[in-house]
């Protein structure tokens, strides 16, 4: 979706706007702590969040591929800076062409600063001189397609500021000219540097209106997060400083957490000042630091640590290609970028209310596995790459997570638990030290109110259920006495294969289950997560590889421990088990004694 339909849409319901800018990281270590905090932003549900064009394009490789993640594994809406610095024209198209076909709409269109070692702005040979040039080619060559976002300046762009007076009013006046051609062109939001004088930007709002600029102008908020850093961007941004400013900073400048504790307090302040106004839009820049703009949208109430919402149980794409999408296979519900990642070249997904997820278009897990990040590595290493002397103690590792005891697992890509897990963590702990070892489970829940904190989804006046769910790994032996207890019970039904793909069940293989719906006002029952065979027979893959690429990696060729973990991968079954009397079931009881 376009930002400009995003902010309009979040305007129409009286809402306040606010958005998150990153930039490209310099290491890989860096680049994964920057996806951690994007998830952790992202679930504020920010209307988009943008990444930076390093200076000269220095960065352009790893700003596509940043975003292309943003939008399709932190499923936030993506706009990506594009600069004309270094770039020909054909080398600018290559990079709107590969964000088109990752489904990213949105271009933030800028002239670039100059490259390394340059003190002014040179155009190359076959490219654009300026932020014009670039919005006009974007809307001769993709029609509709990208939404356009430019800069504005609320004190004149820092090259015509001479003086520490600032620019001059003709200067000033040019600037604003300028920046209604873009708009013209084709601009439909423009985002503002920052600015520490609030005064200032509400007289750039109404000079701007008043010479016929009527898009949506966000301001540019940039919290102090240190001392040192603030002085070198108010420096290089030319930026005013309000006497106040300096004064409240003096006396802590060394301290650099009673820095960022102010910048929070000034933070809070300036946007309180812009709401007044009736300006229901804001920008943070994050700096790829979460702290300070988290604690200004906690000050304005925007925000609720407590009341996280999920408008699914899984967090929605933004890709243009599968914004329809609303109903998930339940097994990858802690992997879900590997998903996205097996499903990207899907030319469709389930639509209706009982979908059917069958594709034969799903990716080898080879060819698409999300890169493990080398921090996650670590972790797993520490609490997973302990020596295994027989299957015991694999189950007793199992259960020491399921305890939270651990807060990495190799088959999920979240740290920790889920929060709804803490219903049936006892229940877990249990059939794991008894050998079923668990990699996806959910409670059953009738009617529990959409905003519950737990197991709430789908936004606020609905009613969520769920059928009780476990998937684990169990030995031939224990899965044979689990299906006769199965038996006596007609509410289970189940799904059993083991890595040669030899299966036992008792549902057919088209049968496919609703395990998760939600019931909402003015709406048709929802179901966005499903039991379906045909599908579990792709996840199985995965999941006995997993065995061997995420945990028996981390032992030596030969090592003891990994031939303990070859041999359950090669001889446990993966079974998948739902309990359909979500009012009344006990789906824990059929694991007792065995």
């Amino acid at each position: 979706m376009k930002v400009i339909d995003k902010i309009n849409n979040g305007l129409a319901n009286n809402g306040v706007v606010f958005s998150f800018e990153f930039f490209p990281p310099r290491t890989e270590e860096g680049i994964d702590n920057l996806f951690d905090r994007m998830d952790r932003m992202v679930v504020h549900q920010p209307a988009f969040c943008d990444i930076t064009w390093g200076a000269g394009g220095s960065t352009s490789a790893l700003t596509l591929d940043i975003a292309n993640k943003m939008q399709n594994m932190i499923c936030v809406e993506t706009m990506m800076h594009l600069t004309c610095t270094n770039m020909p024209v054909e080398k600018l198209e290559d990079a709107l062409n590969t964000v088109k076909a990752n489904g990213i709409q949105n271009i933030l269109a800028l002239r670039g600063d100059p490259p390394h070692g340059q003190d002014t702005f040179v155009t190359i040979e076959g490219g654009f001189s300026c932020a014009l040039d670039l919005v006009k080619h974007i809307k001769a060559k993709y029609g509709d397609y990208f939404g356009i976002t430019v800069a504005g300046y609320p004190e004149a762009h820092p090259e015509v500021i001479t003086s520490e007076a600032g620019a001059t009013e003709e200067a000033y006046r040019k600037d604003l000219a300028y920046l209604k051609e873009k708009v013209d062109a084709g601009a439909e939001v423009i985002v503002t540097q920052l600015f520490y004088d609030t005064d200032i930007f509400l007289k750039f709002v109404s000079n701007c209106r008043e010479i016929g600029i009527k898009c949506p102008i966000v301001p540019g908020i940039m919290p102090i997060q240190n001392y040192k850093g603030f002085l070198r961007m108010t420096s290089l941004c030319k930026t005013k400083v309000p006497e106040e400013i300096k004064a409240a900073l003096e006396p802590i400048k060394d301290n650099e957490e009673a820095v960022r504790a102010y910048g929070i307090h000034l933070g809070t302040e300036m946007c309180k000042k812009i709401l007044a106004h009736d300006i229901r839009t804001l920008h943070l820049y994050s700096l790829n630091l979460e702290k300070s703009v988290l604690g200004i949208l906690q000050n304005l109430g925007l925000i609720d640590f407590s009341k996280i919402s999920r408008p699914l149980p899984w967090r929605p794409p933004t890709n243009i290609r599968r914004n329809k999408e609303d109903v998930r296979p339940i097994f990858w519900a802690n992997r879900p970028r590997s998903y996205i990642s097996r499903t990207t070249a899907w030319d469709d997904f389930p639509r209706g209310r009982w979908g059917d997820t069958r594709n034969p278009a799903y990716g080898s897990f080879n060819d698409h596995q999300f890169l493990r990040k080398r921090s996650r590595s670590k972790k797993m290493l520490t609490e997973w790459g302990v020596p295994l002397a027989s299957a015991e103690v694999v189950n007793k590792i199992f259960a020491k997570y399921c305890a939270g005891e651990l807060n990495t697992n190799p088959w999920s890509e979240a740290e920790g638990l889920q929060p709804e897990t803490v219903q049936i963590n006892d229940k877990l702990v249990k059939i794991n030290s008894q050998g079923f070892l668990t990699i996806n489970s959910q409670p059953a829940v009738n009617g529990e109110k959409s905003d519950s904190p737990s197991v709430g989804w789908g936004g606020p006046g609905g009613y969520v259920y769920q059928k009780a769910y476990v998937e684990f790994f169990c030995s031939p032996e224990k899965l044979h006495a689990l299906i006769a207890k199965a038996k006596e019970n007609p509410s289970l039904t189940y799904i059993g294969v083991n890595a040669k793909g030899e299966t036992q069940s008792n549902i057919g293989p088209t049968n496919v289950n609703a395990v998760t719906w939600g019931v909402f006002p003015g709406k048709e029952v929802i179901q966005p997560t499903v039991v379906d065979p045909v599908s579990f027979m792709v996840w199985k893959d995965e999941a006995f590889l997993a065995w061997e690429g995420e945990w028996a990696s981390l032992y030596p060729e030969g090592d003891e421990s990994r031939k303990v973990l070859l041999e359950i991968k090669n001889s446990y079954f993966l079974v998948s088990m739902v309990d359909n009397n979500y009012i009344n079931g006990d789906l824990f009881s059929v694991f007792t004694g065995l």
